[in-house]
């Protein structure tokens, strides 16, 4: 009698001697009243590299953030969302070498982890048969399974401000180009936040009168990103969760108070700590680098050399930035 065949036996290996690099954009969340619903993609890149071989090796070259801190084996969480994804379409992997040149910073809130989710499901896309290959709906709604919401893989995935929402179990995205004149600027400070911690921070409720508020800042930014970036400061006031989880970041909440009482659109980037700032042109944004400068001196630090001065004092990192338009690239290179 024949044995029966098991899920595992069922998978198609995918083909050795292939080799995929996926390039994904850092995104901001929530842009202040967009709570899981609204994501910025920025101009800065997370680039990884899949290579697949036939002898059941796991083999790894990192570099940038996280490269002495992070797993080299299968719970990296590249391998593990890779792996996922070929079984969701029906296959499994022999060896495998991961190249990671990680530029986002890890625990900062500009969607690292939904940068390697995006890079792992789309790299996992191109290695089966072009007949399996899905398109990036499928990558949406499984990137979306996998960070529990959509607001960080949409932006990741089509670039520009996606809008994004759920029916039911489906996970839908809407991409709106941002307005040329629409500088970001990020100021991420010397500390991680994790964001398990900062949901634990939100009320379970909020009074009505708040979500209404809330709603129509909301609508407003779209139409501040879109169409007149001018609206932009009232456009981003937050009703929902920043004044909550302020306590966990108190260095970036004082930093986004001075930026606002000073005309400047600045939210918390996702979960934070990072701070964003969304400048209407290139003079509104050398005015908030130098406000970012002159804040972190009045605070006993600095924002170039985090080494030095009091290890209590927060340091920040500031990228002037901008949107990025494309999402996710993924090239194939030939066999």
């Amino acid at each position: 009698m024949t044995a029966p065949t098991t899920a595992a036996e069922s998978l198609r290996t995918v083909a050795a001697g292939q080799r995929v690099t996926v390039r994904v954009p850092a995104t901001s969340a929530n842009l202040g009243p967009g709570y899981d619903s609204l994501g910025l993609a920025l101009a800065l890149y997370d680039t990884v590299t899949v290579e697949t071989t036939d002898d059941g090796s796991l083999a790894f070259e990192l570099s940038g953030e996280g490269a002495d801190t992070l797993p080299r084996d299968e719970t990296h969480l590249v391998v593990r969302t890779l792996d996922a994804a070929l079984a969701r379409l029906g296959y499994t992997r022999s060896g495998l070498l991961l190249r990671a040149e990680n530029v986002s910073p890890h625990g900062r809130g500009l969607g690292s982890s939904a940068s390697a989710t995006v890079a792992a499901v789309l790299a996992a896309a191109a290695l089966v048969e072009p007949a399996d290959q899905p398109d990036r709906a499928w990558v949406l709604q499984l990137c979306s399974e996998i960070e529990g919401h959509p607001d960080n893989v949409a932006p990741a995935i089509f670039g520009s401000l996606a809008l994004s929402w759920q029916e039911g179990e489906a996970f839908r995205t809407a991409v709106a180009e941002v307005v040329d004149t629409v500088v970001p600027i990020v100021a991420i400070p010397d500390f991680e936040l994790s964001t398990e911690l900062a949901r634990s921070l939100l009320p379970s409720s909020i009074p009505h009168h708040a979500a209404a508020a809330n709603s129509g800042r909301a609508a407003l930014l779209v139409h501040a990103l879109t169409k007149d970036p001018s609206l932009l400061l009232p456009a981003t006031e937050d009703y929902l969760h920043q004044s909550y989880r302020s306590t966990a970041m108190e260095p970036s909440a004082r930093l986004i108070q001075r930026l606002r009482a000073e005309g400047h659109a600045a939210v918390v980037s996702g979960a934070g700590p990072t701070v964003l700032a969304l400048a209407d042109g290139a003079a509104e944004a050398d005015e908030v680098q130098d406000a970012v400068e002159r804040f972190a001196h009045s605070m006993g630090a600095g924002t170039l050399d985090p080494e030095q001065g009091d290890e209590s004092v927060t340091s920040w990192r500031v990228l002037r930035l901008a949107v990025d338009r494309e999402g996710a690239r993924v090239d194939l290179h030939p066999r």
